[in-house]
């Protein structure tokens, strides 16, 4: 560490990050844009290490394996994956050749595996495209855009969609209780977009004449005048990436997936990521002593899409 502190002092105490972007910037010519990237990737694992007490220049390879299994945990696709990966190997080979470390904890770090079965990421404006898709004057026209929007806004499975009630909304605290996987259940910020496209949609399911025992479900078909089913979704979903012309495989978990990428692009800490997806055993008493909510919905604020536009 000597050698470091003598080197940083010698450089004008700039820090290995420090130096790795006038690296990049300089030395290897890339464009600001790639920089940032590179350097937002590191910052992703930083923030990681950090939180276990680490340093970013002793870093373990299972602290590396560590943290490329939480990138697929909270959904992130594998070819970001690589790109992180990428992004982290160049970093460190950086710190060897500049005489940081002595060896390469990334050498002996494999690729995550390429798959197909994962579905695509949608752009913010594809996003958009297909909530736009969806025809207002029909009869079920802002139920139909609430539910895409309430899928990607809050990163729900799609069996969470389905059996979301009104006595699990919140929207005034703008926080929805989550029944999961397990019947765990976990409390998820909304959007104020979502809150608004759930208000409006509420005028025309007042309407509805629903069926006994449904009452509490949040979405409801007006034909069948009780809860829809995952099927339902699927086919919706199918229809209105199609009439919007998204050239991409999706699905209602493509949503999901999207807000997990967009938040860990914007910058959300991982954590954070995996108990608004419900990754982790959190229990309905558990919830309130395992999350700050205060801190959870700063997260989401800050880094989702959907609270740093205005509509």
């Amino acid at each position: 560490m000597g050698k470091n502190r003598t080197k940083a002092s010698a450089l004008g105490g700039k820090s290995p990050l420090e130096r790795y972007r006038v690296f990049l910037q300089l030395e290897k010519s890339l464009s600001e844009n790639t920089v940032d990237a590179y350097i937002g990737d590191v910052t992703k694992l930083m923030s990681f290490i950090n939180e276990q007490g680490g340093d970013l220049l002793v870093v373990t390879l299972s602290q590396l394996r560590e943290f490329i299994a939480t990138l697929s945990d909270v959904g992130i696709h594998e070819r970001s994956q690589a790109r992180i990966l990428s992004s982290l190997r160049s970093f460190y080979g950086f710190l060897k050749l500049d005489g940081y470390i002595e060896t390469d904890p990334t050498d002996l770090l494999k690729s995550p595996k390429m798959g197909l079965r994962l579905p695509e990421v949608l752009t913010l404006d594809e996003i958009d495209m297909v909530i736009n898709a969806v025809d207002t004057s029909a009869p079920e026209g802002q139920r139909n855009r609430a539910i895409i929007e309430v899928l990607y806004s809050c990163g729900l499975r799609v069996s969470e969609l389905c059996n979301l009630k009104k006595s699990e909304l919140y929207l005034d605290e703008e926080f929805i209780r989550v029944t999961g996987k397990g019947n765990k259940q976990r409390l998820v910020p909304i959007s104020s977009r979502a809150v608004c496209e759930l208000q409006s949609y509420f005028l025309e399911r007042d309407r509805i004449d629903i069926k006994p025992g449904y009452e509490d479900f949040v979405f409801i078909s007006a034909r069948r005048r009780k809860s829809l089913s995952r099927i339902m979704i699927f086919h919706l979903v199918k229809e209105l990436v199609m009439l919007a012309g998204v050239k991409k495989n999706v699905s209602p978990h493509t949503f999901r997936h999207s807000f997990a990428t967009h938040l860990l692009e914007g910058g959300a800490n991982l954590r954070v990521i995996q108990a608004m997806l419900g990754h982790e055993s959190i229990s309905t008493t558990e919830i309130y002593t395992h999350i700050d909510r205060t801190r959870l919905r700063e997260e989401i604020l800050e880094h989702h899409p959907r609270n740093n536009r205005k509509y």
